[in-house]
């Protein structure tokens, strides 16, 4: 599916830096639209990967220049609330599981037992 072909390129993504050098202009060519520049001369430019020993990227690969900010420490300035103190599933595998809220710090269980009537 697309979303899995997504999931696929998105683990795989490398993080990259900007040569330094300034972006040449394109080649111009004596084409009959000469407006139009050619696809593979459009960037005259290659992206260096962020760790050295990786690979350079291809043209279909999935590049990113900054990692994502951390969601469990609070960050006002980028309006991240921060997941210390918050209420998590024990039971649950997905985001609202205290595996992945909370960061790894460890959690507190509570048991409560509530009485109610019956309907």
């Amino acid at each position: 599916t697309v979303g899995d072909a997504l999931k696929d390129g998105f683990d795989g993504a490398s993080r990259v830096m900007m040569p330094n050098t300034e972006v040449e202009a394109p080649v111009q060519r004596n084409d009959a639209a000469p407006h139009r520049v050619p696809r593979r001369d459009r960037y005259r430019f290659q992206l260096r990967p962020h760790n050295p020993d990786h690979k350079t990227p291809g043209v279909k690969d999935l590049v990113y220049l900054e990692s994502s900010p951390g969601f469990c420490e609070k960050n006002p300035r980028l309006g991240i609330p921060g997941t210390h103190g918050r209420a998590c599933n024990d039971t649950s595998i997905g985001v609202d599981g205290c595996d992945l809220m909370c960061c790894g710090r460890g959690y507190r269980t509570e048991t409560m037992f509530v009485v109610e009537r019956c309907n």
